[in-house]
């Protein structure tokens, strides 16, 4: 038994590990690209700076500080939680629809949502407002 319970442990780190091996790639494209958003932005209020030239009232101030920077660990963070859960999704262009529970609202039963087609007409789900 604990020879099981070991063995599907040891298959959720090696999925973990190949699941960050290959998000890898796509976390560091969107860390660099924070970065250099903040980059431009503190080299910019820099360039400014040396130039000391009057501001018109016209032009909106320059503001660059630690509290609005973009490449932080919060961002990093949320970067790495969205790729993770973009990649996980089960649904993905150009492949088939997954087959989800929905419930009928007016039978008050769950059925999938291929059930709900009739024929080759295309089904159409509508997400409407509930406000």
């Amino acid at each position: 038994m604990m020879d099981d319970s070991g063995g599907v442990q040891m298959a959720r780190a090696l999925k973990h590990a190949a699941l960050c091996l290959m998000l890898l790639p796509r976390f560091l494209l969107a860390a660099v690209m924070l970065w250099l958003l903040d980059f431009l932005c503190i080299r910019r209020k820099v360039l400014l700076k040396m130039g000391e030239r009057p501001e018109s009232p016209d032009d909106p101030p320059v503001c660059v500080s630690d509290s609005n920077k973009m490449f932080t660990w919060e961002s990093l963070r949320a970067v790495w939680h969205g790729q993770k859960l973009d990649f996980l999704k089960s649904a993905h262009l150009g492949e088939a629809a997954p087959n989800t529970e929905v419930v009928l609202v007016q039978e008050r039963r769950q059925v999938r949502i291929l059930d709900c087609t009739k024929g080759k007409r295309p089904l159409v789900l509508n997400f409407g407002s509930c406000s």
